[in-house]
């Protein structure tokens, strides 16, 4: 016999991120997107908690519970609004990214101090274009470049992943910001580097992979947490409204609507957990990330528009969230290259995903048979 049950620990953690999505976020994701972030009461809870460092290991202050129980958490989160869920997890995947490079010390130098700044953030940064002007600055290197947009107000560490190494900038970061049309709660901001001086870099192609697996398997959870939400307040609604004497959820095409964005949650579900099981058995996990991210992705347009479908004119009301979770999914989407760049990992033509070549899907359930 199989068993995928949650762990006691896991699963209360589990049960408190969906208390704190539904009690916290989701009553306040129009006030969240309005003032541009999260409440200061709201970030100590989740500080308290433990959200933000639930995948770090035990000897670095984390909980040790690994990429699978931070997607878990982050779905549970997403769910209720994922620009907040980005605002109260404010060094990202920045820690995976460190631990990934320079282990447990690179994590203490450079991560560590911020938790005693009131509000700081740290960004993880991956663009296949490469945007970053570099040059020769005294004994290091200093970098120059634009992101036109980064769902951020604030920036304390960026950390710009390329496909081959990783490099820290804390000086010269200039912030311009946006009115950005999605994860608002997380804020919006145009980010100049000029002459920013670099502060630590690292050169390792494997860690690269490896750390950028571990951000796309974090943003393929916010997305899976945000359709799952959608496409129940749609589902929800169409039980609820009655046209021609009947729940418009009991005619035939909008019912096999509602059963195919149902389908389209677990199968990128499916796919995430698979990826974030293979980053926690050590296994190599680059095009299960990506393949992930691709699904996650192509999934979200889906259900984005249907959820606005499902509801008609409403559906662009403020009355209803799906409009903003329109708005969410597609932002998202853009993150980290998006679909276009996990696309060239999967297939092996990016440079990260040393193990593109074809698995099989169902592989972490034959292991875990043999484990039973």
């Amino acid at each position: 016999m199989i068993d995928f049950c949650c762990g006691q620990e896991l699963q209360s953690m589990l049960d408190t991120a969906a208390r704190f999505a539904q009690e916290r976020l989701w009553p306040a994701q129009r006030d969240f997107e309005q003032q541009r972030g999260v409440p200061e009461p709201v970030q100590q809870l989740a500080r308290a908690i433990g959200f933000d460092r639930i995948d770090w290991p035990e000897a670095s202050g984390g909980a040790g519970m690994g990429a699978l129980a931070r997607v878990l958490v982050s779905e549970q989160l997403a769910a209720g609004c994922p620009g907040a869920a980005l605002a109260l997890q404010p060094l990202g995947s920045v820690a995976q990214a460190l631990l990934a490079f320079g282990g447990a010390a690179a994590l203490r130098a450079h991560v560590l101090p911020l938790l005693d700044r009131p509000g700081a953030r740290a960004l993880l940064v991956f663009d296949p274009r490469q945007p970053w002007h570099s040059q020769a600055q005294g004994a290091g290197v200093a970098l120059s470049g634009t992101l036109p947009w980064l769902p951020t107000d604030r920036v304390d560490l960026l950390a710009l992943l390329g496909r081959t190494g990783l490099q820290l900038v804390t000086r010269g970061i200039d912030l311009v910001p946006v009115p950005g049309a999605g994860l608002q709660a997380a804020g919006a901001s145009q980010v100049r580097l000029q002459c920013a001086p670099v502060d630590a870099a690292w050169h390792d192609p494997g860690a690269a992979a490896l750390a950028l697996a571990h951000a796309r398997v974090q943003l393929a959870a916010l997305l899976v947490g945000q359709m799952h939400a959608a496409a129940e307040y749609a589902r929800r609604y169409a039980l609820e409204r009655v046209a021609f004497g009947r729940p418009i959820a009991h005619h035939q095409a909008l019912a096999f609507l509602i059963v195919d964005m149902r389908s389209a949650v677990d199968a990128a579900r499916l796919l995430l957990h698979e990826a974030a099981w293979r980053l926690d058995a050590g296994q190599p996990a680059g095009a299960a990330a990506a393949t992930a991210l691709i699904e996650a992705v192509e999934n979200a347009v889906f259900i984005g528009a249907n959820a606005v479908q499902i509801l008609g004119a409403a559906g662009f009301m403020r009355d209803h969230p799906v409009e903003k979770q329109l708005r969410e999914l597609r932002a998202l989407g853009l993150l980290l290259g998006g679909a276009d760049a996990a696309r060239e990992d999967a297939l092996g033509v990016g440079g990260t995903a040393s193990d593109a070549a074809p698995w099989a899907p169902i592989a972490f359930l034959a292991d875990a048979a043999q484990g039973a």
